[in-house]
């Protein structure tokens, strides 16, 4: 028994000792973590109380499976720093899609723009051609001068071809057709007017006062180039024209002369009623006795030239035999000789406003100056009816034939309502 008892009291007192050296060796080592879910839960609060503290893992791109799960378990809020880097990578990425539709509408703009300046240089070449044809007389239209040399045409004859030599330009201005603004561009572009307000060139076509550009002092013309040059004029003319860019601009003829008749004779005009207008009236007019001595006179008496008046007198031989036909009624062919000038470029009024902009291209001086808006000649093609309407249809036809070389080289179509009714 005493043994017995000795065993059990050996045995219990092992037990208890090794429960002992468990519960001692479990402390140790940290024992048993019996909430894991909870334990994260408080090191993600904890990460979140100590920020500046947290690292985040970084994974490889190509286990997005594995982020995801990540993410999901160990949720975090992003820091101001992150914040302000995500909202500048949005904007970075906004103004590069801005930036790309700017690029694409720019590039339609030019595509636009280079099929508007394709149709242009064809019609260009479509008006050249036909003053070729007119000239090489393949439409059996003939007129003084058509095949004459360019040596042959009189100094005096060459008094509309304005040239600028720092940009290479020839311009040959026809009255009524805009020349009132291309010569203001000639004036900015020679520099050879200077701005009270600044005294400097002007540079702005618009500022340049409307009644100076016609003075004739301005401008350097080929009938200028004797007086400049003596027995080199002529040689220095052809290389001007061999190189230099020309152009020149025209209109219906029928309507410059409606225009150049409702400019001079429609209201007073002092220089052309004495020249002009009070011989007319003395002709074919029935006013008996001496005629008012000034325009503002003969306007307020009721006396003044009519259209009709004006087509008598230009049809009238003696008008020539007297004197060349004045700037503003003679025809284009005689201004600008198309037949002995190649040009290069032929605008017409119609059209204005494209072919002005196309021409400042073509001479590289778009980025110098813009073509003056100004007030646009208001006689318009649709009047023509109306104003002939009261000449006889043998003057409309003997009226024609004085402007047909007009109407044939720049391609104009024969007015027939206005011949036949």
């Amino acid at each position: 028994m005493g043994t017995w008892r000795g065993l059990r009291v050996a045995f219990i007192l092992g037990s208890l000792f090794m429960i002992l050296l468990i519960i001692v060796y479990w402390d140790d080592v940290g024992g048993f973590n019996l909430y894991p879910l909870q334990e994260h839960k408080h090191q993600s609060l904890h990460s979140n109380s100590h920020p500046q503290t947290t690292t985040r893992p970084s994974y490889p791109t190509s286990t997005g499976r594995a982020q995801t799960n990540s993410s999901s378990a160990t949720p975090t809020t992003a820091t101001p720093e992150e914040t302000r880097g995500s909202a500048e990578e949005q904007i970075e990425e906004e103004g590069k899609e801005k930036q790309e539709q700017r690029k694409e509408e720019t590039r339609e703009d030019e595509k636009v723009e280079r099929s508007h300046a394709a149709v242009d240089d064809r019609e260009q070449e479509a008006r050249k051609q036909r003053i070729m044809d007119v000239c090489s007389g393949m439409d059996a239209v003939e007129f003084p001068g058509r095949t004459r040399a360019f040596e042959q045409i009189p100094n005096r004859e060459l008094d509309h071809l304005i040239v600028d030599d720092t940009h290479q330009i020839i311009y040959c201005y026809v009255p009524k057709v805009a020349c009132t603004n291309w010569k203001r561009v000639m004036v900015v572009l020679s520099q050879s007017l200077i701005s009270p307000s600044s005294g400097k060139p002007y540079t702005d076509p618009e500022a340049v006062p409307p009644d100076l550009v016609h003075n004739s002092s301005l401008h350097l013309t080929f009938a200028k180039f004797w007086r400049h040059y003596g027995s080199l004029s002529r040689h220095l003319m052809a290389l001007k024209l061999k190189h230099y860019t020309k152009f020149l601009f025209v209109r219906d003829p029928f309507v410059r002369l409606i225009s150049a008749f409702r400019n001079k004779f429609g209201r007073p005009n002092e220089d052309f009623y004495k020249q002009f207008g009070s011989v007319m009236l003395r002709r074919y007019s029935n006013v008996s006795g001496s005629l008012p001595e000034t325009a503002a006179e003969a306007f307020a008496a009721g006396i003044k030239p009519t259209f009709q008046q004006f087509i008598t007198y230009l049809l009238d031989p003696e008008t020539e035999r007297e004197s060349i036909f004045n700037e503003h009624w003679r025809q284009v062919y005689r201004l600008c000789h198309p037949c002995q000038v190649k040009y290069d470029f032929i605008g017409r009024l119609e059209t204005l406003d494209t072919d002005a902009e196309h021409l400042l291209k073509l001479l590289e001086v778009d980025d110098l100056l813009r073509f003056p808006l100004g007030a646009r000649n208001r006689t318009a093609a649709s009047w023509e009816r109306d104003w002939f309407a009261q000449i006889p249809i043998t003057m409309r036809r003997e009226l024609y034939k004085l402007y047909e070389p007009d109407f044939e080289l720049f391609g104009y179509p024969k007015p027939e309502s206005t011949l036949h009714q």
